[in-house]
């Protein structure tokens, strides 16, 4: 379920396009929503071309804790509260600096919703009818992906739109 920092316009009552850009802590997906500000929504004052909806994919405080099933323990059940209110904290702070980021779009819509990042974002791109998907790459190469499990990846191929993956420039010696 979707908690909404912002109001959404109904898909296409604009006539533009959606755009839905993925958002989490790390620097990656900052770039990623810097990079798309600066190439699609510019401050010059002309018209925006795509409607513009920041998502950050909370986890839920078991995954986040590794716990799931029926072998949660009393201990480690007393727990998931306090990280549940850490992660909620978290969500917060990504919106709170996507909306000082975001400040030359109008009409923004910032959402925090709670599952793996790769279904949030597959359903907002079906919620919001969305052309295209932005999503950071944090560079992992074949190993680190296959054990982690890439993000990027698993949207390029499920997402029903463009998926457009923004990498972050290595910086040169």
């Amino acid at each position: 379920m979707a908690e909404e920092a912002g109001t959404a316009a109904a898909a296409g009552e604009s006539g533009r396009m959606t755009m839905v850009v993925a958002l989490d802590e790390s620097e990656h997906s900052y770039y990623a929503l810097q990079w798309t500000l600066r190439h699609f929504f510019s401050a010059d004052g002309q018209q925006q071309q795509y409607r513009l909806a920041v998502v950050n994919a909370k986890p839920t405080a078991a995954s986040a804790v590794g716990l799931a099933g029926p072998g949660i323990t009393r201990g480690a059940a007393d727990v998931l509260p306090f990280v549940e209110a850490d992660l909620k904290k978290s969500s917060m702070r990504v919106i709170d600096k996507a909306r000082e980021l975001c400040a030359q779009v109008s009409d923004a819509v910032f959402e925090v919703v709670e599952g793996d990042a790769r279904n949030v974002l597959c359903e907002a791109v079906e919620r919001h009818h969305a052309e295209m998907l932005v999503v950071g790459s944090h560079g992992y190469g074949a190993i680190k992906r296959a054990v982690l499990g890439s993000v990027s990846d698993y949207c390029s191929h499920h997402a029903h739109c463009t998926v457009m993956i923004v990498k972050k420039p290595k910086p040169k010696h």
